[in-house]
């Protein structure tokens, strides 16, 4: 079982997702959604992620969109802080971007070395879960006293399951915001490659669970690492391995252990950074839009005390 000196850091994937309406046409300068989604570049067929090590072969009911765009798409459209240090975005077309029911999948990778998938029939994974959830509680009480919302860890959305044959992890997280009605789901893939993981994450709100465990499903059959960045092509003379296993990719340990905090950008924060974008407006071209707050986060917890540098 995961120590409970878990509950030193919480990291938070934050996107907050909001409703976007037409805008009045007096409102000089104001964007609609439409005309703000005409101003990307989308992609479909074989698109090559920025760093080589993996491709995607879109097809037509998904959208790409490359780093830059997606940072803009993140911080613009749905108003996060910080969209950078990603690998792009995937984005469903069969959905309103900026109602309540607009997901996308965030796309990033940590080349943290070969991932030993030894421990996959020894996690016990309602013990980590028991783990995370004190240690959300935990953190709640640093949150409120800087005067933000509580995080409610209900539980799994989807129990983890290790493919062994496809190398790859999946998960997801229900969790609640303060008193929101519609909780929040957080769907979780990790890719296992030579030098290093891929990652997808998912976010929506729960009621979406069934159709994003469907779309995920192809999501997953379209991408792959390309040749020389294969889990099989590990050569253990010379490649790196990386400090943790597969539980730490659900738990978050890994985060403090080998200092994904700063790797991942706007997209994982430490609590006492834990940022919070009320009801201002978020800037850009959909400054002037009506829209409704939705948080959409995952709590990723990390042990500090791993790690000595951080």
């Amino acid at each position: 079982m995961v120590s409970r000196s878990l509950a030193s850091i919480l990291g938070i994937f934050m996107l907050l997702l909001f409703t976007a309406f037409p805008v009045l046409a007096d409102e000089e300068g104001a964007m609609t959604a439409e005309e703000f989604l005409g101003t990307f570049q989308f992609q479909t067929g074989v698109v090559d992620l920025p760093n080589g090590v993996a491709s995607l072969n879109v097809p037509e009911n998904f959208r790409y969109i490359g780093p830059e765009e997606t940072q803009r798409f993140l911080e613009v459209g749905w108003g996060n802080p910080d969209g950078s240090g990603t690998l792009g975005m995937l984005l469903p077309t069969d959905v309103a971007l900026f109602d309540t029911e607009g997901w996308g999948v965030v796309i990033t990778y940590q080349e943290d070395g070969y991932v030993s998938d030894e421990d996959a029939d020894k996690i016990d994974y309602e013990g980590l879960m028991t783990d995370m959830k004190d240690s959300t509680k935990e953190a709640n009480e640093e949150r409120e006293k800087m005067g933000y919302e509580p995080v409610t860890l209900v539980g799994w959305a989807a129990a983890p399951r290790y493919d062994a044959d496809a190398k790859k992890m999946y998960w997801a997280k229900e969790l609640q915001f303060g008193d929101n009605d519609v909780n929040t789901l957080n769907y979780n893939v990790r890719i296992l490659g030579r030098k290093g993981v891929l990652v997808m994450n998912a976010v929506a709100g729960m009621p979406q669970l069934a159709q994003i465990e469907k779309d995920m499903n192809q999501v997953l059959a379209f991408t792959e690492f390309k040749e020389g960045y294969r889990y099989a092509e590990f050569d253990p003379g010379v490649d790196k391995v990386a400090a943790y296993g597969l539980a730490a990719l659900i738990g978050g340990k890994v985060a403090a252990k080998v200092g994904l905090l700063a790797k991942l950008g706007g997209f994982l924060l430490v609590f006492k950074k834990f940022i919070v974008v009320g009801l201002a407006a978020v800037g850009g071209t959909l400054a002037k839009v009506f829209r409704r707050k939705r948080i959409i986060a995952d709590p990723v917890l990390a042990d500090a005390s791993q790690d000595e540098n951080l």
